[in-house]
Parts: C-alpha cells; sequence; structure tokens
C-alpha cells in the first residue's frame, strides 16, 4: 500500500478500474493521498488485472453496509469521493452524498446506472431519445415489436463493455435474443431479470467526454466512431477518430449532451456519453457518469496535451482554475484515431505475425494487447472480445486515414496464428 506524505488531504475512488487506474498519480502530483473504495468484494475479472494498489494508502471494501464503510472511511476524512468504473457509480453517490462533499447526488443514481430509466429520465426532461420497453416477459416484447420487420436493440438493464447487446431485424431474432439475455449473468455479474428493447438508432456514433462541477459542463474530447458489420454482429466498433471541438455536428452533439448532463443529474465529475446523430437530430445510447474507457483519455492525452483524467483532478482540487478555464476549447495537436483489431477465430493464439508491419506504420503511437501469445483469444463479438488496440497519431490527418485503413486491411485473416 501508499505511504502517506505527512498531512495531506485525501481523496476517495470508486472502483479505481480500467482507466480510472490513472487518476490516483495525478492526485498524488497535486498534493493529495488516495484512498481505495471497492464495490464489490470480487471485482470483475476484466477490471482486477488494472488496479495499481501501490497508489492508495488503503482499499475499503464495501460489504453492502453503508455505515460500516463510511466508518472505514472517516479517518481518512476524504475531501472529495468520485467513481471509478462504472460498477462504482451508485456506491459513490451514496458515500459522496454522506460525506457532505461535491456529489451527483442518490435522487437520480439508478437512472445513471439503469439503462431504461436512462432514456425514460431524458424523455421525462423534453430531451428527445429512441422509443423503448422495459420486457420482463416475451409476448409484451414481441407486442411492441409489431408485425414489420424493424431493427431493434436488446441489451440487459444494468452492464458495460457492450456485454449482451444483440441487433435483430426479425421477430424470431427478438424472441432468441430475449432467450439469451434473460437469467443469465451480465459482464459485471448481474443475473438479468429484464431487458431493454429500443428502436435502431440510424446514424454514425459518437462520444462527447465530460467534467462537471457544479452543474456548469466542460467538453473534454469528441470521437467520431466507425462500426463494422462482421463475425456476426452488425455493429461491432472498429474505431474511433478524435474530431476537433468546434463543428456542426460537434455543437449539435455537446448541446444535447449537456441537456442529457441535465436531466440525468450529472453535476459533478467526469461522463462518457455515447450518442447517435440520426436523420432526426443526436439520440442518447448511453451516459456512463465516470471516466471513457479502453485507455481512451492516454490517446487524448498524447494528441491535445490532456484529457478527461487531468480535467477530472482539476475539478475536484481547483474548482477555481477549472471554472477559469472551462471556457477554453481543446485544440488538436496531432490527430489520433483507437483502432480496434477484431480476431476472426477462437482458440489459442501463437502469434501475430504482421504486428511488425502495424507498428512500422508512419502514425503509430502505441498498441494495447490484451491477449498475448500463449493465451486464449476470443472471436471479437463485444468490448470484451478485442484482441488489442491500436493508437495512432499523427500532425496531419490524411496520414493517420491512411494507416487506419491499412490496418483495417492487415487484420483478420493471416493477421493471427491461432493453434
Amino acid at each position: 500500500m501508499g505511504i502517506s506524505q505527512g498531512h495531506r488531504p485525501v481523496v476517495a475512488i470508486v472502483d479505481a478500474f480500467s482507466t480510472a487506474s490513472h487518476l490516483a498519480p495525478l492526485f498524488h502530483a497535486r498534493g493529495y493521498d488516495c484512498v481505495h473504495v471497492q464495490s464489490l468484494a470480487r471485482p470483475p475479472a476484466a477490471f482486477g488485472a488494472t488496479f495499481r494498489p501501490d497508489d492508495f494508502l488503503t482499499t475499503v471494501v464495501h460489504g453492502g453496509d453503508v455505515a460500516e464503510t463510511l466508518a472505514a472511511l472517516a479517518p481518512y476524512a476524504p475531501v472529495a469521493l468520485l467513481a471509478g468504473a462504472e460498477i462504482g457509480v451508485e456506491l459513490a453517490d451514496v458515500l459522496s452524498e454522506a460525506l457532505g462533499l461535491r456529489t451527483n447526488g442518490t435522487e437520480l443514481s439508478s437512472a445513471r446506472r439503469d439503462k431504461f430509466r436512462m432514456v425514460e429520465t431524458v424523455k421525462a426532461a423534453g430531451v428527445p431519445a429512441a422509443d423503448q420497453i422495459l420486457a420482463t416477459d416475451l409476448d409484451t416484447l414481441l407486442e411492441w415489436y409489431g408485425e414489420t420487420g424493424r431493427t431493434v436493440v436488446l441489451k440487459p438493464v444494468r452492464s458495460s463493455l457492450n456485454d449482451g447487446v444483440s441487433f435483430c431485424g426479425t421477430a424470431e431474432e427478438v424472441r432468441a435474443a430475449f432467450t439469451a439475455l434473460v437469467g443469465a449473468e451480465s459482464a459485471v455479474g448481474l443475473r438479468n431479470d429484464a431487458v431493454v428493447a429500443q428502436e435502431y438508432l440510424v446514424g454514425a456514433e459518437y462520444y462527447v467526454n465530460t467534467v462537471s462541477l457544479d452543474g456548469r459542463h466542460y467538453v473534454c474530447d469528441v470521437w467520431k466512431t466507425q462500426h463494422l458489420g462482421v463475425n456476426g454482429v452488425r455493429d461491432l466498433l472498429g474505431g474511433s477518430a478524435l474530431m476537433v471541438r468546434r463543428g456542426p455536428e460537434q455543437d449539435l452533439l455537446t448541446e444535447y449532451t449537456f441537456s442529457v448532463l441535465d436531466a440525468l443529474g450529472v453535476r459533478n465529475g467526469p461522463a462518457h456519453t455515447e450518442l447517435k446523430l440520426t436523420p432526426q437530430g443526436p439520440r442518447l445510447v448511453e451516459t456512463g457518469a465516470r471516466v471513457c474507457g479502453a485507455m481512451l483519455p492516454l490517446l487524448t492525452r498524447a494528441a491535445i496535451g490532456e484529457s478527461q483524467l487531468e480535467w477530472t483532478v482539476l475539478a475536484y482540487t481547483d474548482p477555481a482554475a477549472f471554472e477559469a478555464r472551462r471556457h477554453t476549447d481543446y485544440e488538436v495537436a496531432r490527430h489520433a484515431v483507437c483502432v480496434n483489431m477484431v480476431a476472426p477465430e477462437a482458440g489459442k493464439l501463437v502469434a501475430y505475425p504482421k504486428l511488425a508491419d502495424l507498428r512500422a506504420l508512419e502514425s503509430f503511437h502505441d498498441v494495447l494487447l490484451k491477449v498475448r501469445p500463449g493465451e486464449e483469444i476470443s472471436r471479437t463479438v463485444n468490448d470484451l472480445t478485442y484482441p488489442m488496440l491500436v493508437h495512432l497519431l499523427h500532425e496531419v490527418e490524411g496520414v493517420v486515414t491512411h494507416d487506419y485503413m491499412t490496418a483495417r486491411y492487415l487484420d483478420g485473416e493471416g493477421f493471427y496464428d491461432v493453434a
């Protein structure tokens, strides 16, 4: 465990996994110590490997009793408490509210995690959003689906990492997806007792990453994603490209995002909002009241000098500086793309025969290997099964686009030596 530097103020982070594992060092640099709160006795395996215990004075494991957890935190007298990963969002709301710290509060807490309530809450606030239904039985779902073949999306009520998301174009597919989901366990270890079915939103998907302070929002970065129809998945994320801050699309998307954050009561801390720009305008996919995942802020930092991570720490440690800088737009010094490589088959990975070709690309910046030679590789069908993410970075946008296309060409058969 970390060692305290005397009487430094303490920040508590709930579930400092994935990208949020990079928050504590930034708090340290600003003169703060950190305490870790673990919302579950056994976090999902996907998160465990990213945790850095040495960054924290201690870890308080939440056993379900809020008073007990507050008592364990009391000696550290945290001056701020925030969620790291998605699974910690609700506990962070409870604890920060109880401690009288900056908080999003508990009133709308479940609407920030429950995918169905989220969209209903946004619509109730007058913000346009998708047609949807919460179904616990198949008959209700099929009645909503109707006679005409249309595309709809089925997903668990509470999950993350695109786990259990199905695109259905017929009543038979709706029936099959419902049967597969209900009763199964989600990626975050929860039993699916119901499913959310939503109209399929036509349009490109975007990310808007923000940090809020007392209800005022700052846009840290905006991304446009590209999806592929591959491995039996209609819309598999193939990559994402950092956009400049201003433009017709960005202005529409950020204005809409602020309305969503207000509707969901996101007043403090980071949020990662996924939306589509449909012919009718922006529509919410979902919002997470925590930092963007998949280590994307590390690429943002390399491209524009800082990221949602730095802005989050600034908001909690120097509100006046945050407020003073909130009116400045980020500027893209280098164009950035994150390429999601897509494995065509499962088995034991022997090697990546063409990895050297990827590394030789002019804009190659970094590769995040999720599966290493000697390990089991899965056929890529969701956010849990990408074998690697490739970060591209260059001053010239055309060079990044060229290399993105080349990476897409290299990917697939021949890129993976699988036994």
